[in-house]
């Protein structure tokens, strides 16, 4: 495979047309397996131990999952995140063990509780992606009560925060990344964060492909809007590859429009619980087989581990631990 092969043009009308005739690059799925926030109180099968994590991993690589996204949670309080590298080292050994090719990528994000410091825990766990969030975010989050017989219960709560990202914090994060050959992931909520995007280039802080994932339907995110996608789509820098989430109900409309548009997709229960209306989620392993489906019926074939590895520039050589 050519680097002209799946880096190209998306705003090009003439050349979506001739790549979708001939066929459009091997549609990558990421698969975020479990999150920051929302834990076994909002659905009894989102993963949470390390154990959980692996064994779902393995589904959703079997499934056809070329990525996972990785959230360690805090042992001595399992609805928060960790800030622990050795959480993170943990998991990822025991992902390798059972997927000797996926790519692991871990948050930065962490939890709303998190400092900047605390949050850079993921990068020291020997990951070969890492996310990147833009820009700061605000986040009003009802929790629902987390009661006995799980564990770490606590009361019904209200999550209201303001998750801090300052040009200087963006950068150390990117730096510190390329310093441990990490690829940063970055997540872009709104078109303003290009401006970021383009201050880590003018830093020479990114290689090429840039990998940008659209976050569409997160509070202060984007609208998840077929026309916003397409207006985000249009402000991609050069030599970029798109993912694009949906969040909850809009998960499946935004990742469908990103398989035609050509780009690709992030999936799982990170950021949506129900297969279908009032339809909980079994496993994150349902909606990786559903757009794997999908895409087969529109004609994209799907990555292997190796092809995602070639796309996005990183190592043939699986991380190890």
């Amino acid at each position: 495979m050519k680097t002209e092969d799946y880096i190209w043009d998306y705003r090009n009308t003439y050349e979506w047309m001739q790549r979708t005739q001939k066929g459009l690059p091997p549609l990558i799925i990421s698969c975020a397996i479990t999150g920051g926030v929302q834990g076994k109180e909002f659905n009894e099968n989102l993963p949470e131990t390390p154990e959980e994590q692996a064994e779902q991993t393995e589904e959703v690589y079997r499934a056809g999952a070329s990525i996972v996204h990785v959230h360690a949670r805090n042992p001595e309080v399992w609805w928060m995140t960790s800030a622990n590298p050795d959480d993170y080292l943990k998991i990822n050994t025991m992902i390798r063990a059972k997927c000797p090719d996926i790519i692991i990528n871990n948050t930065t994000g962490g939890g709303p509780e998190l400092s900047t410091e605390q949050r850079m825990a993921s990068i020291y766990a020997n990951p070969e992606l890492c996310s990147l969030n833009l820009g700061p975010f605000v986040l009003k989050v009802p929790m629902k009560e987390r009661a006995e017989p799980l564990p770490h219960p606590r009361p019904e709560m209200v999550y209201d925060r303001c998750i801090p990202n300052s040009y200087a914090d963006i950068s150390l994060y990117a730096t510190t990344m390329k310093e441990k050959g990490i690829k940063p992931e970055m997540e872009l909520y709104h078109p303003g964060m290009f401006w970021v995007v383009n201050d880590l280039l003018a830093q020479a802080l990114l290689d090429p492909p840039y990998d940008i994932q659209f976050v569409m339907g997160f509070q202060t995110s984007s609208f998840p809007t077929p026309a916003n996608l397409l207006s985000l789509v249009n402000e991609l820098p050069d030599q970029s590859i798109f993912f694009t989430i949906g969040v909850g109900p809009f998960q499946l409309p935004m990742t469908v429009m990103s398989v035609l548009l050509g780009g690709h997709v992030r999936v799982g229960m990170e950021d949506n619980l129900y297969y279908a209306r009032g339809q909980k989620l079994k496993n994150n392993a349902e909606l990786v087989a559903r757009i794997v489906r999908i895409a087969k019926e529109l004609n994209r074939e799907v990555a292997t581990p190796a092809q995602a590895r070639e796309m996005l520039g990183i190592s043939q050589t699986p991380s190890s631990y």
